[in-house]
């Protein structure tokens, strides 16, 4: 059969689309902020796109809206964008990503499944969680995620768009009180340190080399990285959207 034509809208660097088209999807990208492009102006046709996938800014419904209240304010909730554009194109199926506090979408005409997962599900050392919302205009459909038997041994924290911390071992001296100290001119940000851009790039499912000729600096790679669906997790769901909609190819 022919390869599904999918619209990927807010995607970023696109990790999300990079996995469903390594599973054999044909993807469409929609306009993003880092190309100074505005979803709002966005209106793509309709009966065009068997499938949208994607995921809205998470800063609004992040944890770290506790630690700063002006997260999130810069772009708001643009889930209602994401219902619009699903209106829109009328697609078969839409698979919609967020962290879990965010809001589910809600869209007339379609019956949606909820799932959460963690990329340490797949094998990977990431331990990070993610919300992802199936909706369908055919009913009964769910997504039949398959993991491994075990979790990886080995884990790290989650990969952020300000590029992530890692444990570290940290020396401790006495502080002169009877207790102890850490030793801070062993280590940085108290018992942690920022990770290397090669290094959020494996934990993503990436080569290190990632990027490598794209002219962003290393913080503005380390954002649009940290943004992203971990590959193992995108390459994951796109197999059961496979399955649940009877695609082989």
């Amino acid at each position: 059969m022919a390869k599904p034509l999918v619209l990927s809208i807010f995607p970023g660097i696109d990790l999300f689309g990079m996995a469903f088209e390594m599973e054999g999807f044909c993807l469409v990208r929609g306009p993003d902020i880092i190309f100074g492009q505005d979803i709002r102006n966005f209106h793509p046709p309709s009966g065009k796109f068997e499938g949208v996938i994607g995921g809205p800014p998470c800063q609004f419904a992040s944890r770290l809206r506790y630690v700063n209240p002006r997260c999130g304010q810069k772009h708001g909730n643009l889930i209602p964008e994401f219902e619009r554009v699903i209106l829109e194109v009328e697609p078969q199926w839409f698979v919609m990503e967020c962290v879990p506090e965010a809001p589910t979408p809600e869209v007339a005409g379609y019956q949606t499944y909820h799932l959460l997962l963690n990329n340490r599900w797949f094998g990977a050392e990431q331990h990070r969680k993610r919300h992802f919302t199936f909706g369908t205009t055919a009913a009964g459909k769910s997504l039949e995620v398959d993991v491994v038997l075990f979790e990886n041994s080995q884990w790290e924290p989650a990969v952020t768009a300000s590029g992530g911390m890692r444990a570290v071992p940290v020396a401790l001296v006495r502080d002169g009180k009877g207790g102890h100290r850490t030793k801070t001119a062993l280590c940085n940000y108290g018992y942690a340190t920022k990770r290397a851009f090669g290094d959020m790039c494996r934990l993503q499912g990436l080569a290190a080399d990632f990027l490598s000729d794209a002219p962003f600096t290393v913080k503005g790679k380390s954002q649009v990285v940290g943004n992203g669906v971990p590959i193992p997790m995108g390459r994951a769901v796109a197999q059961a959207v496979k399955k649940a909609m009877g695609y082989e190819f």
